[in-house]
């Protein structure tokens, strides 16, 4: 298998996400973790200890959401880059496009404001398509 020169820019996505998810959130969260008072190595707040627990626990969570999916998202950029490296790295573009506005919406405490970048499913559910179509691709020059 040839890897095609544009995967160069599944590469520049590969390594926004880096900042995204761990400069730009990581950053909200260390603010957030000084501004309400929640101390190391505490992943949440306690509303029995701290006033302002939820709106700690927004911002935490919405790094935290992210992270999680963190792996699929490379998985499913890296993968369908090898076959469709431009498609693969404009809906790498879109879905942290998303994740940002998912992080900064939750960051506000109130959860519901996530949902403004919640467009990012739409790049993980096109991601699967594209990793289905590529299988098939493959399985067909094989035989």
């Amino acid at each position: 298998m040839e890897v095609k020169a544009d995967f160069g820019y599944v590469l520049l996505v590969a390594f926004a996400s880096i900042l995204v998810h761990h400069l730009v959130m990581t950053i909200g969260v260390v603010r957030a973790r000084k501004k309400y008072k929640v101390p190391y190595p505490a992943l949440y707040a306690e509303k029995a200890d701290n006033k302002d627990a939820d709106l700690f626990n927004c911002v935490q969570r919405g790094h935290q959401n992210s992270l999680e999916n963190y792996p699929q998202f490379l998985a499913c950029l890296i993968l369908t880059g090898l076959i469709y490296p431009i498609t693969s790295a404009i809906t790498g573009a879109i879905y942290l496009i998303g994740r940002v506005f998912y992080f900064m919406g939750y960051a506000t405490g109130d959860p519901n404001k996530r949902m403004r970048g919640a467009f990012f499913n739409f790049a993980m559910f096109f991601y699967y398509i594209l990793l289905v179509k590529a299988g098939l691709l493959m399985l067909r020059s094989a035989s």
